[in-house]
């Protein structure tokens, strides 16, 4: 019987969708990076149980890298001991898999790649890219209109509802306003 892997999700789509966020919601470099590194690190998290010898770092093309950091301990020690923690230890075998010149106490920095994540985690980091860009552009709108309460603005009527009515300022944000104001 032959098994089903799941399909691999494009990664680049997911670059793409987060820059054109960053186009169209004039959101600066460096918060759009935070957001990033925060996201990627929630997901490392939870595969890992942790991220704390994880680096996450976005190159200039807005593509993450991820790199797992590790200290190279004797397989004795990686056996027997309860102190051994694969997130913060490997041993000296697994160290020479990935290069023969590995010492014991030496530092690996290994690469996880973003095709080692399953495709849950791959759309789970997506939506939170989109929901973290959009809760900066409510924040920014809601800065905006803050202290400006008493005045009065123009906008075009774009939905109403019941009770509330949705009006598209001159930049084209979105306002829900009561239907009495």
């Amino acid at each position: 019987m032959a098994t089903k892997t799941a399909p691999k999700i494009d990664l680049s789509n997911l670059i793409e969708s987060f820059s054109e966020f960053k186009e169209v919601k004039n959101i600066d470099r460096v918060t759009l990076i935070s957001i990033l590194e925060d996201v990627f690190r929630g997901i490392i998290r939870k595969k890992f149980g942790s991220d704390e010898n994880f680096d996450v770092i976005v190159n200039d093309k807005g593509r993450p890298e991820i790199w797992h950091n590790r200290q190279v301990v004797d397989d004795e020690f990686a056996e027997d001991s309860f102190d051994f923690d694969p997130n913060k230890h490997i041993s000296l075998t697994e160290a020479h898999k990935i290069d023969k010149d590995f010492s014991i106490g030496e530092d690996v920095a290994q690469e996880v790649k973003l095709d080692d994540f399953e495709r849950r985690s791959i759309l789970t980091i997506r939506q939170n890219l989109i929901g973290r860009v959009l809760d900066l552009e409510k924040d920014a709108v809601y800065n905006k209109y803050k202290d400006r309460i008493g005045e009065i603005i123009t906008g075009e009527v774009y939905q109403i509802w019941k009770r509330e009515m949705l009006v598209l300022d001159d930049e084209g944000n979105e306002l829900i306003m009561p239907k009495t104001e």
